[in-house]
This record gives structure tokens, C-alpha cells and sequence, in this order.
């Protein structure tokens, strides 16, 4: 469980970096539209990892990825100016793929909808007469 404090820096953390990254970084490897999903700092403040979220195909998701990291002493500069911390922590970068996920996931879903919209059930389902069953009228 993390405390207020360390949710509250990761927000901070999110927010900067997006807006740093948006538009001071000048890095021709950072292409597309470019979405830091999550910061999950450490308890000691000392490590941070952002997740960030690429459009784009799996070459320009690694290049952007390469031209953040690469561009990390300047962003934890930019940081420490903006934020009033005593440490600025370490940030890894890694590639969230949870956006991707759950498109795929939402077009099985789709798919899955038309799939049972366009099939016409041949069975009836009986109705249910266990135990809890109200009585017919027939009895």
C-alpha cells in the first residue's frame, strides 16, 4: 500500500513529465502521440518508473522509448527546477502496453457481440424449474 504522499508525488511526477515531454524535449526519435499512463515511485522517493504509452507501430514505440531515456538527465533538470523535493528520483522508462490490451480485448468483445447478433439460436432455453420454482397454475 502506498502512502498519500508518494500518490500525491507520482501524480506531480505524471503531470511535469508529460508536459516536459510535450514540449520542450526536441528529440526526432520521439514521434507519435506519446501518454506517461503511470508513475510508480519508490517509498524512499530515490527510483521512479514511468510507463509510457506509444501510438504507433513497434518501431517507433522502441525509438521514442530510446529517445526518452536517452533524454532523462534532462528531464530529471527540467524536474527539480519544477517540483520542491529534496531528491529527484531515477527514472526507468518502460512501454505500458495496457492501452493495446484493451483495445484488443474490447474488439474480441465486438467480435464476439456479432458473432451471437448474427447466429440465430436454434435451441430455446427452458425455463427454470428447480427447487425455488414458483408453482404453475396447472398444480
Amino acid at each position: 500500500m502506498t502512502s498519500r504522499r508518494v500518490d500525491r508525488i507520482n501524480g506531480q511526477l505524471r503531470e511535469e513529465l508529460s508536459q516536459i515531454i510535450s514540449r520542450q524535449i526536441k528529440d526526432p526519435r520521439i514521434g507519435g502521440v506519446v501518454t506517461i499512463t503511470q508513475v510508480k515511485t519508490a517509498h524512499d522517493l530515490r527510483t521512479a518508473r514511468v510507463f509510457v504509452s506509444v501510438l504507433g507501430d513497434q518501431a517507433t514505440k522502441l525509438s521514442t522509448l530510446e529517445g526518452i531515456q536517452s533524454a532523462s538527465t534532462f528531464l530529471r533538470r527540467e524536474l527539480r527546477d519544477r517540483l520542491n523535493m529534496r531528491y529527484v528520483p531515477f527514472m526507468k522508462f518502460e512501454l505500458d502496453q495496457s492501452i493495446e490490451d484493451a483495445d484488443n480485448l474490447l474488439r474480441l468483445l465486438d467480435q464476439l457481440k456479432d458473432e451471437t447478433t448474427s447466429n440465430e439460436p436454434s435451441n430455446q432455453i427452458p425455463a427454470y424449474e428447480g427447487p425455488l420454482a414458483f408453482p404453475s397454475d396447472s398444480d
